[in-house]
């Protein structure tokens, strides 16, 4: 069996890079041709992973993105053609799931077993019980929010616990309880750089994934230097719409090779 681990290591061996593309389809924005396919969404994630795929160490289709227009079978189907096209590529499944119980273990059976995702996000609020469903699956990745881009999570991840932020307090038990099977990893934020320094500090480990980069202001290169591992590596970077939709005089694949150049990863034997 291989284990989340070396799936990760292969990712950033076989890429060079921790680029992280985010698919998160918009039908408004889906260009032509794709958008006038019969299943506009599964084109364009397709097009996409054909254009970045040797770029990208991983991609994190957004399960929301999807499911809210009845794109379930499109999202299986990109996860399927990404397995295929691009076997290095980590698969997270963007979908932040958080319950106990039977209610958790169809999440992660939804997750790794009918998308056939490498990994998934999950929401750590209930505890131990609402984590232990998906930690069960050793040879899949369990994505932790810790840290958010967001400028409203202050408001819930800066309470203390003790004398720490609650953010803090979760990589602290993800470092130390949660990642038996080595298939944690925590999400922060690529907007707070010192916060990311923190729980690195905490968290010296565990691998991260860094969304907002690009459209939310946070910059590759400084997100490397806050939060990189002492191998240089451990990090997953994310970018969704800055690629997916690029300004006027880019193209997608300019951008994720921008970013690609600006996340280069040391030598990982995969």
């Amino acid at each position: 069996m291989t284990t989340f681990t070396e799936k990760l290591d292969r990712g950033w061996s076989v890429s060079g890079s921790m680029l992280c593309v985010g698919l998160d389809p918009i039908l408004e924005r889906i260009p032509e041709p794709f958008a006038s396919s019969p299943r506009p969404i599964l084109a364009f994630n397709r097009h996409v992973v054909d254009l970045v795929g040797n770029l990208a160490c991983a991609f994190k289709p957004q399960a929301a993105h999807h499911g809210a227009v009845g794109a379930e079978e499109d999202l299986a189907e990109t996860i399927a053609y990404i397995h295929e096209a691009a076997p290095h590529a980590v698969v997270i499944l963007d979908a932040k799931r958080g319950d106990i119980g039977s209610t958790a273990q169809m999440y992660a059976r939804e997750a790794f077993e009918r998308y056939a995702a490498d990994a998934v996000t999950v929401n750590p609020y209930l505890g131990d019980e609402g984590l232990a469903p998906f930690l069960e699956w050793a040879d899949r990745g369990v994505v932790v929010l810790c840290r958010t881009s967001n400028p409203g999570a202050a408001l819930i991840q800066h309470a203390m616990i003790g004398d720490e932020p609650l953010y803090l307090a979760i990589a602290r038990r993800a470092q130390s309880h949660w990642n038996a099977h080595g298939n944690v990893m925590l999400v922060v934020g690529a907007t707070n750089p010192d916060e990311l320094a923190q729980v690195r500090r905490v968290a010296p480990d565990l691998p991260f994934l860094v969304p907002g980069v690009g459209e939310q202001g946070g910059d590759a290169r400084t997100v490397v230097r806050s939060g990189a591992r002492k191998d240089g590596a451990g990090l997953l970077v994310s970018a969704s719409r800055a690629i997916l939709y690029p300004a006027a005089g880019e193209t997608i694949r300019s951008v994720a090779e921008r970013l690609h150049g600006e996340l280069l990863t040391p030598r990982v034997e995969a």
